[in-house]
Formats: structure tokens, sequence, C-alpha cells
């Protein structure tokens, strides 16, 4: 049975996942343009404001006191309130965001243990990984995980993502729609990461660890995107000259994959040589993902 065959629950799950990650990003990019100032103190007058109320995860650890401080004033109190009922809309949905991330990851890392397991029937990774749409959705799905860590730190900045994370944990009193908040504020905390500045030590490679995945897996889709035509275009681009151009979708995706494997891209020099001359040999602008810049 052909592997995208609706009968086939196999690549039904991982035609479902590679759509779901295709959604959260576009929604991520959605947020990114919509993030209130008040989030990023920027202004002094701001800072003033609602250094009491916009915190970051240090009010993880003193909760009882920053809540204290709040409750204690009746000022502090109503612009509280006015804050909730500006903001918590746009607060859900970028705790969504975040959840749908960490739920989506979960979900793969679990379809990697159901197949391993044997619970689909006939299927293994060995030959999902053969097949030319299993590998393409074996990598896609990876990749696309990549994508959302790039996307969230890159556009929406730690201190950022942190106070808005914290302002909806004050304000939802429904504990279900929070139910995955620890593992959230795990994945998501402040990597250090600015935009325009010396990246920190060993970044990406240390936030791309924070839920693991398996790396076995990690490297089988490595080697088979290092030694394939993932899509099948070099019968399009036949010269040699147009190489990179008929291998540009996977050497975005091998781009992004390979932080997942820092042993690879940091020690096996003869993999990075072979990686590099096969897909990057004149380009070194890559597109990673459709979307704004």
């Amino acid at each position: 049975m052909d592997l995208l065959h609706e009968r086939n629950q196999c690549g039904q799950t991982l035609l479902r996942l590679t759509s779901r990650g295709n959604a959260i990003i576009a929604e991520l990019l959605r947020l990114a343009e919509a993030i209130p100032d008040v989030f990023y103190l920027r202004d002094r007058d701001d800072q003033v404001k609602y250094q009491h109320i916009v915190l970051d995860f240090s009010y993880f650890n003193s909760i009882e006191l920053f809540d204290h401080r709040i409750d204690s004033s009746p000022e502090m109190q109503d612009l509280d309130e006015d804050f909730k009922e500006t903001h918590y809309h746009l607060l859900s949905r970028f705790y969504l965001a975040f959840d749908s991330v960490y739920r989506y990851i979960t979900d793969f890392v679990k379809f990697l243990s159901d197949l391993d397991d044997g619970v689909f029937i006939y299927q293994t990774l060995e030959n999902v990984l053969s097949d030319t749409d299993g590998k393409q959705l074996l990598t896609e799905a990876l990749f696309l995980y990549g994508v959302m860590l790039t996307t969230v730190d890159q556009r929406i900045p730690g201190p950022v993502r942190e106070r808005l994370i914290v302002s909806f944990h004050r304000y939802c009193v429904n504990e279900a729609e929070q139910a995955n908040i620890e593992a959230v504020i795990k994945l998501f905390r402040s990597t250090g990461y600015v935009h325009g500045v010396k990246r920190p030590e060993h970044y990406p490679e240390s936030y791309f660890e924070r839920i693991e995945i398996p790396k076995g897996f990690v490297r089988m889709v490595i080697s088979r995107v290092r030694s394939d035509d993932v899509y099948n275009q070099m019968k399009v681009f036949p010269h040699p000259d147009h190489r990179s151009t008929a291998l540009a979708s996977q050497a975005a995706m091998l781009y992004i994959i390979l932080f997942f494997d820092p042993d690879t891209l940091h020690r096996e020099q003869a993999k990075m040589r072979e990686i590099v001359d096969k897909h990057f040999p004149d380009n070194w602008v890559i597109s990673v993902y459709m979307g704004p810049p």
C-alpha cells in the first residue's frame, strides 16, 4: 500500500504532522507582528508603570511576593485588571502557539516511538526513509520543528516571550488550558540570543536539545539528505553548474537539521566537507522558509 494512501495510518499520521507544523509556523509569524509594545518595556514610562505587572520568569521564583505586591495596592490592582482585559485574548493566542510547538514535537517523538515499536504494521523507520514520500515527510517534520524554534527566538525575543507566558499564566483561571506550562517554560525560556549581537556559546544547539529527539533518527535523516536527491530535482536541473539550485530545498532543511546533531556539525569533518561541497558550493545565502525576511 502506498505510504500516502488514505488507509495507510503511518503515512496519514506523518502527513497530518507536517501540515500542523506549517500551520504553527504561520501562526507564529502572524503573532510576531502583533506583539504589544508594552511587552518590550523599551519606554522608560512603561518600565516604571508596568514593572510589577509585566514580569519575566523570575516571577516563578517568588510568586507570593509578586502577587502580594499587586494585591496590597488598589491602584496596582486596577492597572492589572485593565491590562488583563486589554491583552488577555492575544496572550491566549501566544500561549496556544507556544503550547502547539511543544505538542507538535511530543507527538512527533511519539510517532517515531510507535514506528520503532511496530505499531504501524509493515512499517519501520528504514522503510519509511526508503520511500520517496516518506523521506521527504520525515525530513520536513524534523525541519519544521527547527524552523519553529528559530522563528520564535528570532521574532519573539526571549525576555518578551517570558513576559507573555508569565502574563498568560497569571491571568488564566482554567488550569486545563495550561496543563503543559512547565514544559512550555522549559522550552521557551530565554536563550540569550539577541539579533545583531554575537550569539551565545553553543547556540542554537543547546536550544534545540531542550526536548530530546532520538539521535539515531536525526543521524539517519542527515545521512539520507546528505546522500540523496530528496526531491528528485537533479532530473530537472541536470547541468553540474545548477546543482546548488537543484538541491536548494534540501540544503535549507539540512542547515536547520544539523543543529540537532552537534557532534556531526562540529566533529565530523569529512561529512561536513561532503555536505558543503554538495549543497553549498556557490551558495551562502539560504532561504530557510517562506514568508517575510
